[in-house]
């Protein structure tokens, strides 16, 4: 490792601790600072002023503010959110621990597609460009990114779970195989290959294909867009001209070459729009009822649980900031100017 790469790395470290601090804090007053008592929004207004103060007791809440901010960081730091006030003493860390593999497992692969299949039509545009196929996918862009989520997923659904009967329209898995599989990791996919259950990996697939594709589809319209922007700038360099004039073959200067080149956006987006498909993953997950964190965050809302909603949001920053972390740190790796 490089001094220079060295420094660059502890540097943007660094620059992360503060801006983790920053939301955590921003998600704390902003809780506190709402209308209402979430302590009789969730027991009902009939509740004793003796049974809420109890409630506010055990939760802290009838600590200084700075007592509050105070143990709120430590809990944040420990990984220790508590426990949730509509699930009794199950802790929430227990919760989230169970629903971020259902998550991450819709997440990964509509990320995959997202990326492969929006690079390849953009990088096809570039290719084409002012041909009528650059036109019709770059219709496809607009149209395929201004279609609510909520919308598709329930498209989707209709098509290939009510009208053709493909797909199943819920869930993660079959109810009958479910209660059978043994889950260790809580990531299906993975457990049913690891116990080479296969029945249960037929059915884990096939419940995640339109939820993944749905959220997947969402984002299509920005890789194609900025693919094909950067790519059209690179086929318009030098050294593409002088690749020409050696006789390279057209395929290999736009694919190899001139895509190599513009990974660097490309790269930003990912891990841009990687942060935002976890955030994001609440409508797809609601529409398909997985049991993810997106989900969990609806229902904790609806059911006014305070202490879990916090978390959650919490949980989804510290995402957002690590994946920002990694993303910077691998364009420093592959372009070295960055890190001046």
């Amino acid at each position: 490792m490089s001094s220079s790469f060295r420094k660059f790395l502890i540097t943007r470290i660094l620059l992360t601790i503060p801006m983790v601090l920053i939301l955590v804090s921003l998600i704390f007053f902003v809780m506190r600072i709402l209308p209402g008592d979430p302590i009789r929004s969730q027991l009902g207004p009939r509740v004793s002023e003796e049974q809420a103060n109890v409630l506010r007791e055990r939760l802290g809440l009838n600590d200084p503010i700075l007592v509050q901010y105070g143990n709120y960081l430590k809990d944040i730091v420990t990984f220790d959110f508590g426990n949730a006030l509509t699930q009794g003493e199950r802790p929430i860390r227990d919760e989230l621990g169970e629903r971020l593999p259902a998550t991450l497992e819709l997440t990964i692969p509509a990320m995959l597609f997202t990326t492969i299949f929006g690079v390849g039509l953009g990088a096809f545009a570039a290719k084409h460009r002012k041909q009528p196929i650059d036109y019709i996918i770059r219709l496809f862009s607009i149209f395929i990114y201004s279609i609510p989520i909520f919308f598709m997923g329930l498209i989707f659904q209709i098509i290939f779970g009510v009208r053709l009967d493909w797909l199943p329209l819920a869930g993660r898995m079959d109810s009958m195989i479910l209660t059978t599989f043994q889950s260790k990791t809580n990531f299906y996919v993975l457990d049913a290959i690891l116990t080479q259950n296969w029945p249960a990996l037929s059915s884990a697939v096939l419940h995640l294909i339109m939820p993944s594709l749905t959220l997947g589809l969402a984002l299509t319209g920005v890789f194609i867009r900025l693919t094909r922007a950067n790519m059209i700038e690179m086929l318009r360099s030098d050294f593409i001209a002088a690749g020409k004039a050696r006789g390279i073959s057209e395929k290999r200067l736009v694919y190899h070459h001139a895509l190599r080149n513009t990974f660097i956006p490309i790269l930003t987006l990912i891990g841009l729009q990687t942060a935002i498909l976890i955030a994001g993953a609440v409508l797809t997950e609601t529409t398909f009822s997985w049991p993810g964190i997106g989900r969990y965050l609806v229902e904790r809302i609806a059911l006014r649980d305070y202490t879990a909603v916090q978390s959650t949001i919490a949980m989804f920053a510290f995402f957002v900031a690590i994946i920002s972390l990694v993303m910077d740190l691998l364009n420093a790796v592959i372009d070295p100017r960055i890190r001046y």
